[in-house]
């Protein structure tokens, strides 16, 4: 069992209050943006809990469930991330079932949302070192920054409902437009939903919403 002895420390994000320590990211108070666009989008999206994948110390799913009113399904790699999420879920009065494991083996096949959040690291492998406080697992999105984006992605769209939205975070414009080349499919693809807008949150990164073709653009 994974224990939270190392010096904690509290953020405030929106109107939670997020306990973390150094050995986990450091809650970004920018990425509250992705739980508000989520939590707008949350009326036009099928019932159910919200999705997050990537987790972290959980705050971004969290503020989104506490706007929205839906309970969380979180999923987090990291012992130590997971926990706090778990400890952050219950200071928070919310509910959610946070699973450790990869992305792509947390989920039961069958399982589908209706509102998911992506956090994946998208930080290249040779420029980690340029954020020196922040743990590499949590960072790290492999050779060209995109592995941990591709595969949250088809995770994502896996389990998303046919007339849901996924609000994806990356780090910069080029990722953004992968997104999109992901929703293109190879040939041209019939996936049942698109890019349908991208905000930029520079310096801190992008936020892109996949969602159904012909929703409403909020």
């Amino acid at each position: 069992m994974t224990t939270l002895d190392a010096p904690t420390e509290v953020v405030p994000f929106g109107d939670l209050e997020i306990r973390w320590d150094r050995r986990v990211l450091q809650p970004r108070l920018w990425t509250t943006a992705q739980s508000h666009w989520a939590a707008a989008l949350s009326p036009q999206c099928p019932e159910g809990p919200i999705l997050e994948l990537f987790c972290g110390a959980g705050q971004i799913g969290l503020l989104a469930a506490g706007l929205t009113g839906r309970t969380l399904v979180q999923v987090e790699q990291d012992l130590v991330a997971a926990a706090y999420a778990r400890r952050n879920a219950a200071a928070a009065g919310l509910t959610s079932e946070v699973r450790v494991g990869s992305v792509a083996g947390a989920l039961d096949p069958d399982e589908q949302f209706g509102l998911v959040i992506v956090d994946p690291p998208w930080v290249a492998t040779a420029d980690v070192d340029q954020f020196p406080d922040d743990p590499v697992l949590a960072i790290d999105g492999g050779i060209d920054g995109n592995d941990q984006l591709v595969s949250g992605i088809g995770t994502a769209l896996r389990h998303l409902h046919s007339h849901g939205h996924a609000v994806v975070q990356v780090g910069d414009a080029e990722q953004a437009d992968l997104v999109r080349a992901l929703l293109s499919g190879p040939g041209g693809g019939r996936l049942p939903w698109t890019v349908l807008e991208v905000r930029d949150y520079s310096p801190g990164g992008f936020l892109v919403d996949i969602g159904p073709e012909g929703s409403p653009v909020d």
